[in-house]
């Protein structure tokens, strides 16, 4: 049996929201895999779907630049909360979001290209790590481009002018005036932010993810005791409302509550008298899917000074 650690039940009651007794049973009968005993505290209506990536787990910052109709999210990690506040870390993820709108979003190419103070962007990432003294790295990038229209970015918990944790930019393709794309793109841009769909149409959601929500599903329906006629139709049912809920144009709106975003699209479209097509989206989260050691710093202090911990 794995050995369930105090700090692992913390971990899983704060993914879950379910009890200490259960998120400890749960790693248990899971043999401390995490994601094992979430699936099993959901299979026992103990715990909500989780948006476990949502979790940031890693420090720095996000960009995000748009020019018209095109638009830019970089993502650049560093160990501490602190360099995200640094002049000079803030300046470089400024200056590789721009690079980034005018060339490409490929990260590895990105690297090579040059910088407005010189050098590439590899070498000036190079000399941070070693003039700030924490290890930083050029994450990921994505780049959208519309034929006609906009590109609007939003940045959530902003700590300088398009830097911040949450960056989103939505691509609208379009005849009608840049204000009333400007808004649009805007009030989907914070929904976004909010809402953290996981694809922008339903058929597009990660068939992966959608199968393990119908294997939780199914042994969840299962301890109804129903029919299996029943059960099946419990089951899609389920996976139905999973990907409405996930996919970005059939969410409903969170600035009411009731509206369908295909809808909040159309009707801003009806009234400016022109299509408006939503293209794409970019939801960037610092250290979304990035796993961060857990520390405890009572540990870490007296670790440092030679001083034993009691059992």
């Amino acid at each position: 049996m794995a050995d369930i650690t105090a700090a692992m039940v913390k971990d899983l009651r704060e993914k879950s929201g379910a009890g200490m007794m259960d998120c400890k049973k749960a790693l248990n009968e899971a043999a401390g895999d995490m994601d094992a005993a979430l699936d099993w505290l959901r299979t026992k209506g103990l715990a909500a779907a989780q948006k476990k990536s949502s979790r940031t787990a890693a420090e720095g910052l996000v960009g995000v630049a748009t020019s018209g109709t095109v638009g830019a999210a970089v993502e650049v990690n560093s160990e501490t909360d602190f360099v995200a506040k640094n002049d000079q870390f803030q300046a470089f993820v400024k200056d590789v979001t721009e690079i980034a709108l005018k060339t490409s979003d490929d990260v590895e190419a990105l690297k090579n290209e040059a910088m407005p103070q010189g050098g590439t962007v590899a070498e000036v990432l190079t000399n941070n790590v070693a003039t700030i003294g924490e290890n930083q790295s050029l994450r990921r990038a994505k780049r959208l481009e519309v034929s006609k229209g906009a590109v609007v970015s939003y940045v959530h918990n902003q700590q300088a002018p398009g830097l911040g944790k949450i960056g989103v930019l939505v691509a609208l393709e379009s005849d009608a005036s840049d204000e009333v794309l400007q808004k649009l793109g805007k009030d989907l841009a914070m929904h976004v932010a909010a809402a953290f769909p996981k694809a922008l149409n339903e058929e597009d959601l990660d068939e992966a993810e959608i199968e393990r929500e119908r294997a939780i599903a199914t042994e969840k329906a299962a301890e109804s005791g129903k029919p299996a006629d029943i059960i099946a139709k419990m089951v899609e049912g389920g996976i139905a409302k999973y990907r409405k809920e996930h996919a970005l144009v059939s969410q409903l709106f969170v600035m009411d509550g009731k509206t369908k975003i295909s809808d909040v699209v159309a009707k801003a479209a009806k009234d400016a008298g022109a299509e408006i097509k939503l293209v794409d989206y970019v939801r960037f989260q610092l250290g979304e899917g990035i796993e961060k050691e857990a520390s405890d710093f009572a540990a870490e202090v007296a670790a440092a000074s030679g001083v034993p911990q009691k059992a």
